[in-house]
């Protein structure tokens, strides 16, 4: 049949999701459009924070093992509870309560398809016409991809590199009003890779109860620090505001591709429920995709079996990552990394565009180092931060090192004479 030109097609995309789908992925597809073909080279990917591809990351086999025994019991082929499967939530609830004040039950955990899911969830849940989010700048984009999907009102505070990237709390209070309804930290962080001390969580926690606001604690990096600062849980000050933990097997057990994650309610105070947070949260998770269900059932093994030596031995490579990065990266002129990074396996880098020729911004920087020497790195805007640069260094010495040797070849080529 031929084709009227005629034809009235009543189709649209959604111009809203186009306008709000700021990603690390889209920005990185973006950026590899600009690789070389002709290159030979391996690409190395200081863009992507997905270590477990490279052998020195990947997975325990007592991790595997888990899974396998929980797809053979053939206990975990039905449909969960939307909450997710008991087990999984019993256990998570015990694990995270040895480092808590309290003890959490497992009626206060919410099993999720890994932690993008969890965001989704949250982000969901609060957008009500009017309300406002306090998000930091630089952060994990989707907080502010989801919000303003939702039509929710995103207010950014900044992190301060001189001070390890701590929350300006200062500037915190003077955003906040009556219609601000939680404030995000990431800690571990993505993208800084700075841990927060007791301290500052402390004074985070007495601001939100100042605003009358809860916290969203992103902890999907928790207790992968290597550094002087211990990890201290957000819900250590759950009795001072309300906490939601988001959480995720993907990093400490290196298994992103499973999408496993969670969210955990510290708030001992019951304010959340009271308020219909809870309510609202399972009303979202009854409609909304469950992760697989074997996955689930592994969790408990998983979290039992995991051994010292596997976590130890992926803290010490990223410590070593970490000194390699931050010593060989601020050799090149055209860099500053302004803190080492104590914990995730990601550092943000500033880049000094005084000292190249012919680079208008981080995006063209990243799209000419794609093409000129197979180096994959995210762009600041990425993350809210312009003319800075997100590395990860999960991933193998040796390629950290040549990245770094391929950086600093294209400085030389494009530095100002």
């Amino acid at each position: 049949m031929e084709m009227n030109e005629s034809q009235h097609w009543n189709i649209h995309g959604n111009e809203e999701l186009n306008k709000s789908s700021v990603s690390v992925r889209g920005t990185l597809n973006l950026i590899s459009t600009y690789l070389n073909t002709d290159d030979h080279r391996p690409v190395i990917a200081f863009g992507r924070a997905d270590p477990s591809s490279y052998p020195s990351f990947r997975t325990s086999s007592s991790i595997v093992e888990a899974l396998v025994d929980a797809v053979q019991s053939r206990n975990f082929n039905s449909y969960p509870s939307t909450q997710g499967v008991l087990s999984a939530r019993r256990a998570l609830a015990e694990y995270y309560s040895r480092g808590l004040p309290y003890q959490l039950s497992s009626d206060e955990v919410f099993i999720t398809t890994g932690c993008t899911q969890a965001i989704e969830v949250i982000i969901s849940v609060l957008a009500r016409p009017g309300a406002n989010i306090l998000l930091p700048r630089p952060a994990y984009p989707h907080y502010e991809a989801r919000a303003n999907f939702g039509h929710l009102e995103v207010r950014n505070f900044d992190l301060i590199p001189e001070k390890s990237w701590e929350v300006d709390l200062e500037v915190v209070k003077a955003l906040a009003d009556n219609n601000t309804v939680a404030i995000v930290i990431i800690n571990p962080n993505n993208p800084c890779g700075s841990v927060y001390t007791y301290q500052h969580l402390k004074e985070i926690a007495e601001t939100a109860r100042k605003l009358g606001i809860f916290v969203i604690s992103d902890e999907v990096y928790a207790h992968m620090v290597f550094g002087k600062k211990p990890f201290v849980p957000m819900g250590e000050f759950g009795s001072i505001a309300p906490v939601l933990t988001l959480g995720s097997l993907s990093k400490k057990w290196s298994v992103p591709g499973w999408r496993l994650g969670w969210i955990l309610t510290t708030d001992p105070n019951g304010i959340l429920k009271k308020h219909g947070i809870l309510e609202s949260i399972q009303n979202y998770k009854d409609i909304a995709p469950d992760p697989p269900t074997c996955i689930q059932g592994a969790v408990p093994q998983i979290l039992a079996k995991t051994s010292d030596e596997f976590v130890s031995g992926l803290l010490d490579l990223l410590r070593t990552n970490a000194d390699i990065l931050y010593e060989k990266i601020n050799e090149i002129p055209c860099f500053t990394c302004p803190n080492k990074p104590e914990g995730s396996m990601l550092a943000m880098v500033k880049l000094n565009l005084e000292q190249l020729e012919g680079i208008t911004d981080d995006v063209d920087f990243c799209s000419k180092v794609a093409k000129e020497e197979s180096v994959l790195i995210l762009p600041g805007v990425g993350v809210g931060m312009k003319n800075w640069l997100r590395f990860s260094f999960g991933m193998e010495h040796c390629s950290i090192e040549d990245g770094v040797a391929r950086l600093e070849n294209f400085y030389r080529r494009h530095k100002l004479h």
